[in-house]
């Protein structure tokens, strides 16, 4: 049966929204159950104490950046202004004993009408090796920040293997649900509900200056966080908009996406691409890469598809089936329309070597410059040399 005019507006919205407009005809835009358990946890290096940037005082990570750093990680969901956010930040030493690991219910992102549709026994859950709302390692930091922006018809902890390690290792990492990009608007839309319109540079200009005077949510991280080194990161749309924001934060990394073209206040840009993505095309990131300023580098991935920089493959119910093929047979509305961008095949390398390889090249970029970790500079360009899934690494530097 052939889609009505209604539903290809929807399609259309979500592929516009990837950044491929020309598949609608227009050629004129730009864009950008359990989970695989995060690798982050309190596995690093022990008690040890180490000098960060100016007068930071840091846990030693270990310097193989793929592995966990030394802290636990805690979790706090918050308001910011209008935005809903989870914050993952660098928690007191042993404050996890005794508490479980958080678990989220992939059901809260889906519209109202729609979150009854999936029974408990078969709900998808994504769980991490992070815990809510501990106390915040006040011995150290203050701790440098990471904003990171979800894609199309994505949310909050869509790539929260990723986000989680990087707090583990010394960052306090903000990720929100944007409105009109995230997965309860889009499907909203597929369900006959209104246009949510986005402001992706209101969102992040809104969480800087409210990180800048922590207060309400945000209160307990007055005092250990430090905002003059920050970055930001994003993935396929989330990642078109960082790439913008180069006047804004001292460390961009594009995933899926395009890359910054300039910055007054830019001091180091990671591109990260899959080769075999079929949504934002690998060339995208190397013509990215190529007119980015110093200091840049660029890593390839393969084989590997869009969503190899976030955990919506590996999120599953226990009966193993994925959220798309759960949707579907719930008869979730939209979910059959979002599923062109869920790019996961059987022959994209497994989850888990995806993140350590993402792990590993952000940790050391985030490390080098917002930690003044200058050793990361060597462990960076050896990184083809350690995955023989990096089928391109480039840096001018």
């Amino acid at each position: 049966m052939g889609r009505t005019k209604s539903q290809w507006v929807v399609v259309c919205a979500l592929v516009a929204a990837a950044g491929i407009t020309s598949a609608c005809g227009d050629s004129s835009g730009s864009g950008g159950g359990t989970s695989t358990t995060s690798s982050s946890g309190s596995t690093g290096a022990g008690g040890a104490e180490t000098k960060g940037c100016g007068d930071t005082k840091l846990l030693a990570n270990p310097d193989d950046t793929s592995k966990p750093g030394p802290w636990p990680v805690g979790a706090k969901t918050v308001k910011i202004g209008n935005l809903t956010a989870e914050i993952w930040y660098p928690a007191k030493l042993g404050s996890e004993g005794g508490v479980s690991p958080v678990e989220y219910d992939i059901r809260s992102w889906l519209p109202a009408s729609e979150m009854g549709k999936i029974a408990d026994a078969k709900a998808p859950k994504q769980s991490c090796a992070c815990f809510r709302d501990l106390p915040i390692d006040d011995a150290h930091g203050p701790y440098p920040v990471v904003l990171f922006v979800h894609g199309t018809a994505g949310f909050r902890t869509q790539s929260l293997d990723i986000t989680t390690h990087w707090a583990s290792r010394g960052f306090v990492v903000v990720a929100a649900d944007h409105p009109g990009l995230d997965l309860t608007d889009l499907l909203g839309l597929a369900c006959g509900g209104p246009v949510v319109k986005r402001n992706l540079d209101a969102d992040l200009a809104g969480m800087t200056a409210a990180l800048g005077a922590p207060a309400g949510d945000l209160a307990f991280l007055q005092g250990h966080v430090d905002m003059t080194r920050l970055a930001m990161a994003g993935h396929s749309a989330g990642g078109q908009e960082v790439s913008k924001m180069g006047d804004a934060a001292d460390v961009l990394i594009p995933m899926a996406a395009d890359a910054p073209t300039s910055g007054t206040r830019l001091q180091s840009t990671l591109v990260l691409g899959a080769q075999e993505d079929k949504v934002v095309p690998y060339t995208n990131q190397q013509m990215g890469y190529a007119n980015a300023p110093p200091k840049k580098r660029l890593v390839g991935i393969s084989p590997g598809g869009h969503l190899t920089f976030a955990s919506l493959c590996s999120i599953k119910n226990a009966d193993g089936q994925d959220i798309v093929t759960i949707g579907k047979a719930a008869n979730v509305c939209g979910l059959s329309l979002a599923s062109g961008l869920f790019d996961c095949l059987p022959t994209y390398l497994p989850a888990e070597k995806a993140y350590t390889i993402v792990d590993d090249a952000s940790s050391g970029v985030l490390e080098e410059t917002l930690q003044c970790a200058s050793s990361r500079t060597a462990w960076l360009a050896g990184i083809a040399g350690r995955y023989p899934e990096v089928i391109e690494s480039k840096e001018s530097l």
